[in-house]
């Protein structure tokens, strides 16, 4: 135990001096957001899979499919990891070329400044409870290698701060950088943890047939009208809520080129797909060596059927690699995140609000903003019963019925206007809202009719006669050749 606590300060340590170090390459706003948009393919690469490998892969996803199967986790891997390829195929390269700093910028010159400060808005809002996940994961991890000795809330403080510190000072190069090291601890350590608990249960094959007699990959819903619906919108949440997010366009917009931006977006997803599958592999494989533990863990928190089951039963060597591989997975999915809803909220609300005078008011602007971000994300982990699985795919209801019709439409249909993007927001969102209010669990998925009424909005919105003054004209660079 003592030479895990002792790793542990280690590895914190050595990543924020990284993370610091990085800080030398900030000279301006445009630095701190994109990374002056100079990063090659390997890093972008591995910052877009170190970003959604988090602690929703590790633990998130691993517990839901232990209680619910393969069809449990449909938001993700699935959905999410086809965000990332949609991303790259469809909206990688047009994006690209517009050389903006944030998701909000390509609403504003899109739609206009209503359209960009709602959606900003509501982007800032999403990030809450997907940062908030990987808080409440740091205090999970931190509470399982101390033995208890620190608690789930000074874990969770102990851990935002120090993620805190590296993102303040160094901005998407601190968190490329990171991502880009991380990723690798990630990769390894991982590996090397399935193939010691594969020698445990007999090999893989054991596993899978064992999950396989037990129902667990029994994906498709039952063939029932409400069932198929539920099944269908949670699928969608993630894999288009996520598309108009901000990390998502920061690691499209830090690449050296849009060839770039188009293939890390897509191979990320694709990396992030195949890697997500052996946490599910290794706690799965716990019903095997100590079901005891994982039907006892199943009925008060099933995030800690795996951290329990290597503190339990590996030795020294595989807990150091695991747990490396853990907080390598947290941390850069939590300073990717912070750093996003920020520098956003920084560009889109407060320059319109207050403008300042020069770039380096701008970068202090962002830096203090990341630090009210910090403060807002722990209170909520501190305060949230949610499971880290339905954190972050309650995240991307906002953003589905809310940004990914305008951005969608207002791409890849020239007949788009602004009156048809607020139409789409509002009635999306007011639909949304009304539906998880009157009828969360009704046979409407809330979130899937807010996705209709705003396709809806956009299209009447825009053929109707205009009340809302056009925009002159649609960019140039909106072409998709």
């Amino acid at each position: 135990m003592n030479a895990l606590i002792w790793f542990v300060i280690l590895y914190w340590v050595i990543s924020v001096g990284i993370g610091l170090y990085a800080s030398r390459y900030v000279k301006s706003g445009k630095d701190f957001a994109v990374a002056g948009r100079a990063l090659p393919m390997s890093v972008v690469t591995a910052t877009v899979f170190a970003t959604w490998f988090g602690s929703e892969a590790v633990l998130g996803v691993s517990s839901t499919f232990l209680k619910e199967g393969l069809g449990g986790i449909i938001a993700d891997p699935f959905g999410s990891s086809l965000c990332l390829i949609l991303v790259g195929v469809f909206f990688a390269r047009p994006l690209y070329r517009m050389n903006l700093l944030t998701i909000g910028d390509y609403y504003k010159k899109r739609f206009g400044r209503a359209a960009e400060m709602l959606v900003t808005i509501c982007i800032v809002i999403s990030y809450l409870g997907w940062v908030a996940a990987q808080i409440k994961a740091l205090g999970l991890v931190f509470n399982v290698v101390s033995g208890g000795y620190i608690t789930m809330q000074a874990g969770m403080i102990i851990g935002a701060a120090s993620v805190l510190v590296y993102t303040l000072m160094g901005g998407m190069w601190a968190v490329a950088i990171t991502d880009f090291l991380q990723m690798i601890i990630v990769v390894v350590g991982m590996l090397y943890i399935g193939w010691e608990v594969s020698g445990m249960v007999g090999g893989p094959g054991v596993v899978i047939q064992h999950a396989a007699d037990a129902g667990k990959f029994n994906f498709w819903p039952a063939p029932s009208l409400r069932e198929v619906m539920w099944f269908f919108a949670a699928w969608i949440t993630m894999m288009l809520g996520s598309i108009p997010q901000q990390d998502v366009f920061q690691r499209v917009m830090s690449s050296k080129t849009e060839k770039i931006a188009r293939n890390a977006s897509i191979l990320g997803g694709v990396i992030y797909f195949g890697f997500v599958f052996i946490p599910i592999f290794l706690a799965y494989s716990a019903t095997l060596i100590d079901p005891a533990m994982v039907s006892r863990l199943l009925e008060t928190d099933s995030q800690l059927v795996l951290p329990t089951l290597i503190m339990e039963k590996m030795p020294v060597f595989a807990q150091v690699m695991f747990f490396g591989a853990l907080l390598s997975a947290i941390k850069s999915c939590a300073s990717a995140t912070l750093l996003a809803p920020s520098v956003t909220f920084t560009e889109n609300v407060i320059k319109e609000i207050r403008p300042w005078k020069n770039d380096k008011e701008f970068l202090f602007s962002m830096r203090v903003v990341v630090l009210l971000f910090t403060v807002a994300v722990t209170s909520l982990a501190l305060n949230s019963q949610s499971s880290i699985y339905q954190m972050v795919e309650n995240a991307y209801k906002v953003t589905l019925v809310a940004a990914f019709v305008p951005l969608a439409f207002g791409v890849y249909w020239k007949r788009a206007t602004r009156q048809g993007a607020l139409a789409a927001m509002i009635l999306g969102l007011a639909t949304w809202i009304t539906l998880e209010y009157v009828a969360p669990e009704g046979l409407w998925p809330p979130q899937l009719a807010g996705l209709l009424m705003s396709v809806g909005g956009m299209v009447f919105g825009s053929l109707l006669p205009q009340l809302v003054a056009p925009i002159p004209q649609v960019p140039a660079a909106l072409s998709t050749d």
